[in-house]
């Protein structure tokens, strides 16, 4: 959530078998200083994509490899082997030992880090342009050539355990999440925690992790994307020079789709662990830009998350908190763009001298507002410029900038999309903003959490995290 939770990734010129030169599907999107931006696509022939977007303002780059593969991939009794897999990624190869990936990357100037979600796992680098090779010829080198040795494995999973201490089980808020996501779907891979559960943690072995690398990390399953201050032909010979001798993998199995089945009443928990404040935890089924039977749902959804918690003079801040002052805070969360259907999350913190009951209710009561009251136009123009102008000034940094591009296109979306939101946006009317919270806002599919505190027993060192990634530092 947005106040809150938080809520809501190459020269092998006289090499046989290499890529042959693939046409630059050139796209014009976004524009910098009033200049027309363009993204060029590549394909190399072992299925490998490539995306550059150039950005000449800073002498600086974001490379990022992209895996179709997260915690929605895994099976029960291996949750959070993606993740583990993304740290051990980082303890060495046949060329690179332990460690040397970092120091080699800081010592030429660098950041590096990873970070696995639901949907995809992604790495990436952020360094001086002249850097580029140094960081895709490492990356090519990991993504076949990855040694998983036993005592290396032994050391780093119980670095994930004891993260999943800090970060869940030492952490209410966040230990509640993940009830809440075990309740509110019943098929859906979406129910399972990024990290994964203790039990499966601490019965993983070295081989899980050798056989899951096997089976999703190869060419075909994954994505270069670079942006910054590059040439797009230099770019593309650095990936046909370092990734396409790597053999791509026969084949590729899609995970079943374990479509969630329709929830058809309200589902509630409470969850009692050592606390100071209660918590409230409500969310609705809702669909994603790639389950949505009508295009225009997720981006009045996404408009209807920021009219209640869109910043200070939204009507959670203004009415609960300021206003009724029954809230310590409270959040609206909605992200449109994954591979499965999502939920439409609400979270609070009763203020002092309330209930979690009374945080609810009045929640529900701004729910019903908007469901009888279209918003205004003023109100919505309002929010509309808010949300348009966050996505322009993200544009700033090429980090995210080829952060859009590798998630869009890591789910099965089209990356065009990204230079598509702002228009999308802006086309949502008031009516389409109440047709969605009165067809989606409904008890039926709703799950509630409530977090009861417990006495505390120096709980202390918590450590916030933000649902559904888990990065490896």
């Amino acid at each position: 959530m947005k106040t809150r939770l938080t809520l809501t990734a190459l020269f092998c010129f006289a090499l046989s078998g290499c890529a042959t030169l693939q046409q630059d599907n050139k796209q014009t999107n976004s524009t910098n200083n009033g200049e027309a931006v363009v993204v060029h696509e590549y394909q190399l022939d072992n299925g490998m994509k490539v995306f550059v977007k150039e950005d000449h303002r800073a002498p600086v780059v974001a490379s990022m490899v992209w895996y179709k593969v997260g915690s929605s991939y895994e099976n029960n009794g291996t949750t959070g082997v993606s993740h583990v897999l993304e740290h051990m990624m980082f303890k060495g190869t046949g060329k690179y030992g332990p460690g040397e990936f970092s120091r080699i990357i800081a010592e030429n100037g660098g950041k590096e880090n990873a970070f696995t979600s639901r949907d995809y796992t992604a790495y990436f680098q952020r360094l001086h342009k002249d850097k580029l090779e140094t960081s895709i010829r490492m990356e090519a080198d990991r993504m076949r050539g990855m040694k998983v040795v036993d005592e290396e494995f032994a050391k780093e999973v119980q670095v994930v355990i004891e993260e999943r201490r800090m970060r869940t089980e030492d952490d209410p808020e966040s230990l509640t999440f993940e009830a809440f996501n075990a309740s509110a779907y019943t098929t859906s891979p979406y129910r399972r925690p990024v990290i994964g559960w203790m039990n499966d943690l601490e019965n993983m072995t070295a081989q899980d992790i050798r056989d899951w690398y096997q089976i999703w990390y190869a060419p075909n399953n994954a994505s270069l994307v670079v942006a910054g201050d590059v040439d797009p032909a230099q770019v593309y010979q650095l990936a046909k020079k370092y990734f396409a001798p790597l053999k791509p993998i026969k084949h590729i199995a899609p995970p079943k789709p374990q479509q969630e089945p329709e929830q058809k009443g309200q589902r509630r928990i409470t969850v009692k662990a050592p606390a100071e404040l209660p918590y409230l935890l409500m969310g609705y089924k809702a669909p994603s830009v790639a389950g949505a039977k009508e295009e225009w749902e997720p981006y009045a959804l996404d408009v209807l998350a920021n009219v209640l918690d869109g910043g200070n003079s939204a009507r959670f801040a203004k009415n609960l908190v300021r206003g009724q002052q029954i809230a310590a805070g409270a959040g609206a969360g909605y992200s449109p763009f994954s591979r499965l259907d999502t939920l439409f999350l609400f979270d609070g913190n009763p203020a002092q001298g309330h209930t979690t009951a009374e945080l609810e209710q009045a929640i529900r009561d701004q729910i019903e507002l908007i469901k009888s009251n279209p918003v205004s136009a003023d109100e919505l123009a309002r929010i509309k410029a808010q949300v348009i102008a966050a996505d322009v000034y993200q544009l700033d940094s090429v980090f995210y900038q080829a952060m859009k591009i590798g998630q869009l296109e890591t789910v099965g979306l089209d990356w065009r999309l990204s230079d598509q939101y702002a228009e999308r946006i802006q086309q949502v009317t008031a009516e389409q903003v109440q047709k969605v919270a009165k067809k989606y806002l409904i008890d039926d599919s709703l799950t509630v959490a409530i977090l009861e505190p417990q006495p505390m027993a120096a709980a202390e060192g918590k450590l916030p995290r933000r649902p559904g990634t888990s990065a490896r530092h």
